[in-house]
C-alpha cells in the first residue's frame, strides 16, 4: 500500500474528476487542506466560475472524501522547521510537506512551491500514480 499526501489543488481535482483512488493506496493531508480548499472554492464562486449550488455540491463530496487530516504537535513543528528551513513567509504549505515527511511515501501537487521545497525531504508523485 502507498500513502499519499495531497494538498488542496488535488483533493478539489479528484471530485472535479470523479474518480476514485485505487484502493491499494490512502490519503493523508494536513488538517489545513479543507481550509485551502474552502478558499479556492469561494474564490470561484466570488470569480463567478461557479455557482452556489456547485459549490455546496464540491464542499459536501469535499467533507465525505477519504483522507486522513492530521494536525498533531509533530507535524506542526516539523512545518514550522521546515518554513524556516526554506525561509518561507507562511508555514502553511509547509504542512503539506510536514505530513507528507512524517505519514506518506510521496507527495501529489502541481504547486511549484511544494515541488520545489520537497526537495531532500520527500518524493512527488505523479497525479496519475493515484489510481495505478
Amino acid at each position: 500500500m502507498t500513502r499519499f499526501a495531497i494538498d488542496a489543488a488535488t483533493a478539489l481535482r479528484l471530485l472535479a474528476d470523479e474518480r476514485d483512488v485505487a484502493g491499494a493506496h490512502s490519503l493523508v493531508a494536513p488538517a489545513i487542506m479543507r481550509s485551502d480548499a474552502l478558499r479556492v472554492v469561494y474564490a470561484e464562486v466570488r470569480a463567478g466560475r461557479l455557482d452556489d449550488r456547485a459549490a455546496k455540491r464540491t464542499l459536501e463530496a469535499l467533507a465525505s472524501q477519504k483522507v486522513r487530516l492530521l494536525a498533531d504537535r509533530v507535524s506542526r513543528a516539523t512545518a514550522f522547521a521546515l518554513a524556516r528551513e526554506r525561509d518561507w513567509d507562511d508555514p502553511g504549505p509547509a504542512e503539506y510537506l510536514a505530513v507528507a515527511k512524517l505519514q506518506a511515501d510521496a507527495i501529489i501537487t502541481d504547486d511549484p512551491l511544494l515541488i520545489s521545497g520537497a526537495e531532500g525531504v520527500v518524493t512527488v508523485a505523479e497525479y496519475e500514480a493515484l489510481f495505478r
